[in-house]
């Protein structure tokens, strides 16, 4: 698994808690914050993804 996936995943676990936290309070800018941060982390994951097909395409981690 790429280290992108797993920052991408961290970053979206992080977008739904501030977007949460902007609803809750009604702070809309803590909410925007939430949102940019999912869509960050949306944005990781997928480039993570296709670091993994490209690899296994290649032939696998480590292999020459």
């Amino acid at each position: 698994m790429d280290k992108e996936r797993i920052a991408g995943g961290v970053k979206k676990a992080t977008g739904n808690i501030k977007e949460a936290a902007g609803k809750v309070t009604g702070n809309r800018q803590l909410e925007a914050e939430g949102r940019a941060d999912k869509s960050e982390g949306r944005v990781r994951s997928a480039i993570g993804h296709a670091k993994d097909a490209v690899r296994e395409l290649v032939g696998g981690k480590g292999k020459r």
